[in-house]
């Protein structure tokens, strides 16, 4: 039985990469047989550049099969979306046919890893341009800063509940609210604006910073040193004046009692959390009960704000289950009705 005519090249790239950066195989392939694409390109253009001739048809598969046909190899540059319809096409064609030719799958370029954060890039920077969504538009810093705090807890939730599925989701919705952020402050006045890639960058730079026994060669003798060196180097970085500098007092109340004390006995002082006034309020007399047993907590190697978390929905488990039960009872009394 004859073998194949010939081959068609499938040539798939990457989109996200710039359009002549194909591996030596994949160029050896379009220089030394005939090219065909269903539209101009930038990665036409560029096999153009290189030598190769490329002939846009509005009519893939019979001009393929004719090229095969009198030449013995032809090679297909599919667009950003891989062309999967006209892979399909040709595979079935081929199927019904098979002296005709054999389809080969060929990677000319694939996307390195984190490459779809270049498409979220450009998806925000849509939809916050002139013409995209009007409420991202109209918004600021100050006015997304719930937004972050919602998506944040939402990410925390979904890891204490052990759902990695629902994690993925809730981190995509923080990744959202660091890109609106950039993409924001893009329209910042002249000298006071930065990017995504500021933010990225100010990133690499304190990871490869802060991890000197990774990038630098820096001799260390466990997790404990490690940690050690990490404040070492961002005290270096940021010198402070009080050993409460850079703790977010914004944070849930429990947390904050808890990263204060902790800050406080680092740094060895002694202060103990202060006893309330003679004549304090209620209020006073509370918060100071409160935080004497976040300090007993941290104590005896106990989170406050995760054991009152667990506290409370565990009510909210026998709130939901009273609800039921009442639901229940008020149906059979309906139906004994």
């Amino acid at each position: 039985m004859p073998g194949p005519a010939g081959r068609i090249v499938l040539l798939v790239t990457s989109p996200r990469l710039p359009a002549g950066l194909l591996t030596a195989p994949a160029w050896d392939v379009v220089r030394g047989h005939p090219v065909l694409a269903g539209a101009e390109s930038e990665l036409a253009t560029a096999v153009r550049t290189a030598g190769a001739e490329v002939t846009v048809t509005p009519t893939p598969v019979p001009d393929l099969l004719a090229t095969v046909a009198e030449h013995g190899t032809a090679v297909w540059l599919a667009g950003p979306a891989g062309d999967e319809d006209l892979a399909r096409e040709l595979g079935l064609r081929l199927a019904r046919q098979p002296g005709l030719a054999e389809l080969e799958l060929m990677y000319g370029s694939w996307d390195p890893p984190g490459a779809r954060l270049l498409d979220a890039v450009e998806v925000m920077d849509r939809l916050a341009s002139p013409g995209g969504d009007p409420w991202k538009r109209a918004q600021t810093h100050a006015s997304l800063a719930r937004y972050l705090l919602e998506e944040c807890y939402e990410a925390y939730d979904a890891i204490v509940a052990d759902d990695l599925g629902a994690l993925r989701e809730e981190l995509g919705d923080v990744l959202l609210q660091v890109v609106l952020h950039a993409r924001l402050a893009e329209n910042l006045p002249e000298g006071e604006r930065w990017s995504i890639d500021d933010v990225a960058g100010g990133l690499v730079a304190k990871m490869i910073r802060r991890n000197p026994h990774v990038f630098a060669g820096t001799e260390v003798g466990g997790i404990d040193e490690i940690v050690d060196n990490w404040e070492r180097i961002k005290q270096a970085e940021k010198p402070r004046n009080s050993v409460l500098d850079g703790v977010a007092f914004s944070q849930p109340a429990l947390a904050l009692a808890a990263k204060v004390l902790h800050r406080v006995a680092r740094a060895g002082l002694a202060v103990p959390p202060p006893e309330p006034a003679a004549g304090a309020d209620g209020t006073a007399r509370l918060g100071a009960s409160l935080l004497a047993t976040v300090a007993g907590a941290q104590a005896a190697g106990l989170d406050a704000e995760a054991a009152l978390r667990r506290a409370i929905l565990d009510y909210a488990a026998v709130v939901r289950a009273a609800e039921r039960a009442d639901g229940e009872q008020a149906a059979d009394g309906e139906r004994g009705g």
